[in-house]
């Protein structure tokens, strides 16, 4: 990795400053020069080095870390899960060594007893704790923290019956159960969809309130952090990961999502931590500007003019902004109730018309209907009523003429990065030359950053990096329409932003048709001309729609520094949280 520079960030213009050394409180967590490695030799990875923290009792912190900064490692070294190779790790001043019921630990993955109920589940803690405790009093001491992260009435429930929201609320009963002094959160929250992620904040910060514990939260999300943390700390990427500044929260409290668009300390906040953020997270810059690969002058099979001698890259100028390119006339979709005996209208009268070369975000709480739209498009789900037209044509099924773009890039582990596009391009240049088709997969994959890696499997490849091939191989296909489902929810805030970017920068070169599926507001304004907010399900439609007036191209830091930009992002919010007291 090259040497980190921050002159991006201004860190003396941050507000917030490191807590004084002659601080006299005592400190419940300290940690000292903290370091720790994996493997050995040659092969010795240097993980985390010199990590210097101290929490104070009733403290709530965020660490902000991303993927391979350390951040479990760091956790896990907290809970006493595993040793630190030197430097010390201390609570009330005592070597933490062992695991112990003083640190409540919630990890991102459930590790619920799959036979075992809600209560069963949460008791399995209280039982092994309070031993001495008499049966009435270990079974009231179980319910109510049951009870305390909403899950009464599911008591007797058992995992599989429950939603991804509920399980982790089983995570957070069971570690509050424990009584511990301090709750571990290793991104408990990263798996969920942004409704019941935002519940479950507002249920922690209940919580810590109540019960007055010490919390040390590791997330990925800047919003989460500022939302919830009294300190926000970015950890730098690894190896040899380390501390950046300290952020002081200066928002009182309670804090109101939609208020904080309106707060300037907020704003700047947020502004600083994010800059700063994309500061130490640049990862080798690739050489965008002379392009190495020409695009051949070929079109794909799946054009309208395929025979003739176009560029690939773009359409005519002329033609974008041709009204009507895609549009949805009142197009519906019904599902069979799970009992089989009456049916459900999941999407009821969705009515758009797109223009060539215009990009759409669809955004609605989980449950709206999203995603069957985009499947649709996609030709991956039958239309129940109305129907769909590109280019004059109806959509009666998947088709080359769509590149799709999911969570999951869907490819083929044991083939390279080049093979996996080349499989796509075949398909739609059947025409052109083996090293035109070649041009084609390495212009792309060059596009996304992936220069260096294009003969690298799958396999091998970090989500970061599949999902860079799965946006290659659908540019690649020279699509009427890019659809993308969420493209970016399964990675960290770095690599997500990073890949917002990257689809900007080729998106411009293309001018692409294109909709994104999206829950995440922020991402909605920067991709789209327009935003699409559908009403909850079932019977969801179209409720508003935002136009996007900003410039473009457009990058993360320019849509900050934009004053548009929160009143846009406000619009949003508020639809969301009136769905929300509807859903």
């Amino acid at each position: 990795m090259p040497a980190v520079k921050l002159k991006l960030v201004d860190i003396n213009a941050v507000t917030v400053k490191p807590l004084p050394s002659n601080d006299p409180y005592q400190p419940l967590v300290e940690l000292k020069n903290v370091c720790k490695a994996y493997g050995e030799g040659k092969d010795k990875i240097s993980i985390l080095k010199n990590i210097n923290l101290t929490v104070k009792e009733g403290e709530f912190i965020a660490i902000v870390g991303f993927s391979g900064s350390g951040k479990t490692t760091l956790i896990s070294t907290i809970a006493g899960l595993i040793e630190a190779d030197s430097g010390e790790v201390l609570k009330q001043g005592k070597p933490i060594t062992a695991p112990g019921p003083d640190r409540g630990v919630v990890f991102q993955n459930y590790s619920l007893m799959p036979w075992l109920t809600v209560y069963e589940n949460v008791a399995l803690a209280v039982d092994e704790i309070f031993k001495d405790w008499p049966a009435e009093q270990r079974k009231a001491h179980t319910e109510k923290y049951v009870r305390m992260v909403n899950l009464g009435a599911a008591m007797d429930k058992k995992p599989a019956e429950l939603s991804g929201g509920m399980r982790q609320r089983v995570n957070v009963a069971r570690a509050l159960a424990a009584s511990p002094d301090i709750l571990l959160l290793d991104e408990p929250l990263s798996a969920l969809d942004a409704l019941t992620r935002g519940n479950l904040q507002d249920e922690i910060l209940q919580i810590w309130e109540q019960e007055k514990k010490t919390v040390i939260l590791i997330t990925n999300d800047v919003d989460e952090a500022i939302y919830m943390a009294d300190r926000v700390i970015p950890l730098n990427p690894g190896p040899d990961a380390t501390f950046g500044p300290d952020f002081h929260i200066n928002i009182e409290r309670p804090r109101d999502r939609t208020a904080l668009n309106h707060n300037e300390t907020f704003k700047k906040c947020r502004a600083e931590i994010t800059q700063y953020l994309m500061a130490i997270g640049m990862e080798k810059t690739q050489d965008l500007s002379p392009d190495k690969i020409t695009l051949p002058k070929v079109r794909p099979n799946t054009s309208n003019d395929w025979k003739l001698d176009s560029s690939a890259l773009k359409p005519s100028k002329d033609d974008l902004g041709r009204p009507r390119y895609l549009e949805f006339s009142q197009l519906s979709k019904v599902y069979p109730t799970p009992d089989g005996n009456s049916t459900v209208k999941v999407v009821d009268g969705f009515d758009l018309k797109m223009k060539k070369g215009e990009f759409i975000s669809i955004i609605g709480h989980s449950g709206c209907g999203k995603s069957t739209v985009l499947s649709m498009t996609a030709g991956l789900n039958s239309i129940s009523e109305g129907g769909i037209v590109l280019d004059n044509r109806e959509i009666d099924g998947a088709g080359p003429d769509r590149g799709v773009v999911f969570q999951a890039p869907s490819l083929f582990p044991w083939l390279t990065a080049f093979e996996n596009v080349t499989l796509g391009v075949d398909k739609v240049y059947p025409h052109a030359s083996k090293s035109e088709r070649n041009d084609i997969v390495e212009y792309y994959l060059t596009r996304v950053g992936l220069g260096d890696s294009l003969h690298k499997k799958a396999g091998d490849m970090s989500n970061g990096m599949r999902q860079r091939v799965g946006i290659a191989r659908a540019f690649a296909l020279s699509p009427k329409l890019l659809l993308l489902d969420e493209p970016f929810g399964m990675l960290d805030s770095l690599t997500r932003w990073e890949l917002q970017e990257v689809l900007m920068e080729v998106w411009e070169r293309t001018h692409v048709t294109a909709i994104v599926v999206t829950h995440d507001v922020d991402e909605a304004i920067l991709l789209a001309d327009r935003v699409v907010m559908m009403t909850n399900g079932p019977h969801a439609k179209i409720g508003k729609i935002e136009e996007i007036d900003l410039p473009r191209p457009r990058t993360r830091k320019a849509l900050l520094a934009h004053p548009d930009y929160y009143k846009y992002r406000e619009s949003l919010l508020t639809f969301l949280a009136e769905c929300e007291h509807t859903h």
